[in-house]
């Protein structure tokens, strides 16, 4: 009867311990294999010097690691979000030769991974077992590493689950893996601020639940994918200070969803393709720096009622300034600057309400600029129009603080009086 007892009020405390636990997530336990895995993964980065005595009664409980985040499964606490580098105020600082332990991959429910300015001396990736990752994590990102160095991982094209690919201001080098085309599921793909050569792999065009796709400053080349023209969801497309070549594909006005793009840097020609009026929702499109030459005319300009930045700057265009582009009701800044535009300046030009920035300098604009004073007086230089030997404005006011910069004063006609000339027979 005693030992019946005893047995009754052991199963009794288990399952009011069980029940403590549960109602009580900061006592829950971390297996000792996934604890060892955990401490292993965080020494790599910050030394040997480190080993989580002060953390009690585990690295989930009442004291925490900064930057480490844990999720309950069964009753048990397992490493779900790791951040390493100075993010928080307390956070662990990483060793000038960091590096990777093998047991970072046998944290089996691991989902955010995140490195920031930590690797500062040579380290490379690329023949890390990133697979062993594939059926948890969802966000990676490294980001101002200047040690991290090597190629993309062409395992990365294992991690099918992934949302958010950040490889940003690292030192990464070589082609991009055509096994990126693989991550269905990716909404953000940065990888701006490396030194990434080579073509633009076409099975990104895959990523149609890609919402952000940043790859400017590196030195990719080729031509723009033909398939971009699926990214149908896409918001912002950033692939600005690169050598990428080639027509402007037409292909992208599918975009309807765009609301950046930036191709600012590069080496496109061609001219302006008409289905540029069809990416209705774009609030900022950048092509300075491009020799595209062509005229601004083929555009139904007004079409793009939501846009808000246009930069064509350095583009080797010709022709005139359509009236569409007066049109634009949004329009804070219009670059045209450094280009072979020619004609007369529209008054119209004036009349955008919310126009903040117009830069027409370096062209070929004759004749007459017909903006009014109080125009002048609001935007100073920032209506740039200087470098237009045949351009003059009519002087009409005694200060120069109500004329255009850089922009000569017009040549008042002599009056001609008949008494200069004496009476003659008709």
């Amino acid at each position: 009867m005693k030992r019946f007892v005893l047995l009754l009020f052991f199963w009794c405390s288990a399952f009011f311990v069980l029940l403590v636990v549960q109602a009580d997530p900061s006592i829950s336990p971390m297996q000792e294999k996934e604890q060892q895995a955990l401490y292993s993964t965080i020494q790599g980065f910050v030394g040997n010097w480190w080993n989580g005595s002060d953390l009690y009664p585990d690295p989930c409980g009442w004291t925490p690691i900064q930057g480490v985040y844990c999720d309950l499964y069964n009753g048990f606490w397992y490493v779900a979000v790791i951040n390493i580098g100075p993010l928080y105020d307390n956070y662990l600082p990483c060793t000038p030769n960091a590096e990777f332990s093998h047991y970072l991959f046998k944290l089996k429910h691991l989902k955010v991974l995140s490195f920031f300015n930590c690797f500062l001396s040579p380290i490379t990736i690329s023949h890390l077992n990133w697979e062993r990752l594939s059926n948890s994590i969802e966000s990676l990102e490294f980001r101002s590493n200047p040690g991290l160095i090597g190629r993309i991982p062409n395992t990365f094209g294992y991690l099918t689950k992934l949302q958010s690919l950040v490889l940003l201001q690292n030192g990464l080098q070589g082609k991009l893996p055509n096994q990126m085309g693989n991550l269905v599921n990716l909404r953000r793909l940065v990888l701006a601020g490396n030194n990434l050569s080579g073509k633009i792999p076409v099975s990104l065009g895959r990523l149609t639940k890609l919402l952000i796709l940043d790859a400017s400053r590196n030195k990719l080349s080729g031509s723009l994918p033909l398939t971009f023209g699926s990214l149908i969801s896409l918001l912002k497309l950033d692939l600005s200070n690169n050598m990428i070549e080639g027509k402007f594909p037409v292909e992208l006005g599918r975009l309807k969803s765009l609301t950046l793009l930036d191709l600012g840097s590069n080496k496109i020609s061609g001219g302006l393709v008409q289905s540029l009026q069809e990416m209705v929702s774009l609030k900022e499109l950048v092509i300075s720096n491009n020799p595209i030459g062509g005229g601004l005319v083929r555009i139904q300009w007004h079409n793009l009622h939501k846009l808000e930045i246009l930069d064509l700057s350095s583009t080797f265009l010709t022709g005139h300034i359509p009236k569409s582009l007066a049109e634009m009701k949004r329009l804070r800044f219009l670059g045209l600057n450094n280009n072979n535009l020619s004609g007369r300046i529209s008054p119209m030009l004036e009349s955008l309400p919310c126009i903040g920035a117009l830069y027409l300098y370096g062209n070929n604009f004759t004749g007459e600029v017909k903006f009014s004073e109080g125009f002048y007086w609001k935007m100073g230089r920032r209506f740039g129009a200087w470098n237009n030997p045949n351009l003059c404005y009519r002087a009409e006011s005694s200060s120069p603080q109500y004329v255009p910069y850089g922009v000569k004063p017009c040549q008042q006609e002599t009056a001609i009086s008949s008494y200069n000339f004496p009476n003659s027979k008709l």
